[in-house]
């Protein structure tokens, strides 16, 4: 687990923010639409921030429709909505997070408010049982720089109260209206942000001198990484590795 949550966070830090350019008094005005919007839906919406990776707003909902402590949940972060989350559902759900958000990244800026992951999985409700949900993610605001900054969550109870399901999850692109599933060979996936740079480098058509120089590293630490690619992704060398991770958007 500390490995995925490592390359979830990886990712997400990926993005370079210059903070100087976030006017955070967008907030109050999506703020006012969510509230109007949370008088009429049954919905629990949250605004997710990527540059200060944590929710910055959290309907009401959140208590009267889970249960959940808001002033907790601020408190603790991300750690108290993980606490939540089944344990195998909470380790499926970083790995597609850790996909979806490598897609979006490399979207062209134009494209990247259309896509929206949707997870359907368990959480604990305020009585300690375990009850399905629907989440949905989107980009909200982009930054200056096309940079995704503000992202919309929404959290509906699941019409499907089935338990002993685990995570179920699709990308929606809203524009096309094209549906895309998670298959259960990439869920087996886990590559470090090293060593998708290594790959992504082998795929360009450099050798482990010219990586190791690129990436100032010795020779014999890119053989190991080589290696490890090849063993994380089961495949028989850096040619099939290299069109497993392109076949996952893991690479250009």
């Amino acid at each position: 687990m500390d490995e995925i949550q490592q390359q979830y966070f990886e990712i997400l830090s990926s993005q370079v923010f210059i903070p100087e350019d976030l006017d955070y008094s967008i907030l109050d005005s999506h703020i006012k639409i969510l509230e109007n919007l949370n008088v009429v839906e049954n919905s629990a919406i949250s605004i997710f921030d990527l540059y200060q990776k944590k929710h910055i707003y959290l309907s009401l909902r959140f208590e009267t429709i889970f249960g959940f402590n808001i002033k907790d949940a601020q408190l603790d972060g991300n750690e108290y909505f993980e606490k939540k989350v089944h344990p195998d559902d909470n380790f499926d759900a970083m790995r597609i997070g850790s996909y979806f958000l490598n897609i979006a990244f490399s979207l062209p800026i134009a494209d990247r408010k259309y896509y929206k992951l949707i997870n359907d999985y368990r959480i604990k409700n305020a009585q300690n049982n375990y009850v399905r949900v629907i989440e949905q993610f989107q980009a909200l605001e982009l930054d200056k720089h096309g940079n995704i900054w503000l992202a919309l969550c929404i959290m509906d109870l699941s019409p499907n109260q089935d338990i002993s399901l685990p995570l179920q999850n699709k990308v929606i692109n809203s524009k096309t209206g094209e549906i895309f599933h998670f298959s259960e060979e990439y869920k087996k996936i886990v590559l470090s942000k090293r060593e998708i740079e290594i790959l992504d480098l082998i795929s360009d058509g450099l050798i482990s001198k010219e990586i190791a120089d690129n990436l100032f590293i010795s020779v014999h630490t890119v053989n190991t990484h080589r290696q490890k690619i090849i063993e994380k992704l089961n495949v028989k060398n850096s040619h099939e590795a290299i069109k497993m991770a392109k076949k996952y958007g893991l690479i250009d």
